[in-house]
């Protein structure tokens, strides 16, 4: 690597940072105030509101890279054509594949970072906050992992494998216990809905009771179930797709499929993740052409917004096919990949059109 290359890799690296630090510092202010309504429940204190913040920093940077790396190359990029510095190594024959190729450089140690933090940092720190703060409001409830939640209240353990809306969840099994610890009964509600104070609506319940030698069988019908869990608490301890690592979301796509179950939000959050990281080579691309066209004596603040809007843009689109993919049952691979296609088709478009001027 030249010293052109590790001069570029170094502008845009550093203006990356300065605009993850200040996005970082926005996200986590905003985080933190949705947690002063939780302040005060149970042992959930001010100091254990910051630790829930900085706990969910990395998965915020994990979320924000793409936008933080598009941002940060139209200002890095930006600073050194308003210098003439572009101007001058484009007048020594640097071609605009060179600089593409100093910028890929940058991409690559950026995507490297986000492959880490995605799969080794971000989701267990959010589920340490998750658990910490459910520890502290519900302290007198514990939770186990493995195959969905497994909860435990009092003389009730119960198991739920995923949560539909935030109230509703597809799908729980309830295990009543005797103050001796001996299993009384078994039951399995299709649907649990939370109903209330403590109070769950149980539909299509069945159940299987042991009465000494004999095991009475309940016929499905509707159950209304007294516990202190509620279903905020069965909410941090249900693993929502994008808060898993891409080695969980494959183990637990092949089951499904092994199992002939439908996987479509798994396969499409897992290739969403790819595609993410992907798309970050794309938007430090995009900044090139704008350096060399008419944007090249424009400022920092018309950068950024300009950054913005393409950055709100993808992240909007992404959110609005992640609906499409769960509600309507498409291709999940296909629409995983649709917005960082569509960001790298503009991209070589510009790209291919900088490099005939």
């Amino acid at each position: 690597m030249s010293i052109l290359d590790r001069y570029i890799v170094r502008t845009i690296l550093g203006s990356v940072l300065l605009v993850m630090m200040v996005l970082l510092v926005l996200g986590g202010l905003v985080v933190f105030i949705s947690q002063q309504r939780a302040i005060g429940v149970g042992h959930y204190t001010l100091v254990g509101a910051l630790w829930f913040t900085a706990l969910n920093l990395p998965q915020s940077a994990y979320q924000m890279l793409p936008i933080s790396a598009l941002i940060g190359s139209l200002i890095g990029l930006g600073a050194l054509a308003r210098g003439s510095e572009i101007t001058v190594i484009r007048a020594t024959g640097i071609s605009v594949a060179r600089l593409c190729g100093a910028a890929l450089i940058a991409a690559g140690l950026l995507m490297a970072i986000e492959a880490v933090v995605g799969e080794f940092v971000a989701p267990q720190l959010q589920e340490a906050a998750n658990q910490q703060r459910a520890f502290s409001q519900y302290d007198t409830i514990s939770f186990g992992g493995g195959t969905g939640a497994w909860v435990r209240d009092g003389d009730l353990i119960l198991n739920v494998a995923r949560q539909s809306s935030s109230r509703q969840f597809a799908g729980m099994q309830v295990f009543e216990l005797s103050p001796q610890h001996q299993l009384l009964s078994i039951g399995r509600a299709a649907r649990a809905t939370a109903a209330g104070h403590h109070r769950w609506l149980l539909g299509g319940y069945a159940a299987s009771r042991f009465d000494g030698n004999r095991v009475i069988a309940r016929q499905p019908g509707e159950k209304v179930l007294n516990s202190n869990v509620s279903a905020g608490f069965l909410g941090f301890a249900v693993q929502d797709p994008e808060q898993m690592t891409l080695r969980s979301l494959w183990n637990l796509i092949s089951y499904l499929h092994a199992n002939s179950v439908d996987a479509g939000q798994y396969v499409f959050a897992f290739w969403s993740k790819i595609a993410r990281t992907v798309a970050i080579a794309f938007s430090v691309l995009l900044a090139v052409p704008f350096v060399l066209g008419s944007m090249r004596s424009a400022g920092a603040g018309t950068r950024t917004l300009l950054g913005l809007a393409i950055g709100i843009a993808f992240f909007l689109l992404q959110r609005l096919i992640e609906s499409g993919a769960v509600v309507f049952h498409l291709n999940p691979v296909i629409l995983a990949w649709l917005p960082t296609a569509l960001l790298g088709t503009v991209t070589m478009l510009l790209l291919a059109r900088a490099s005939r001027v």
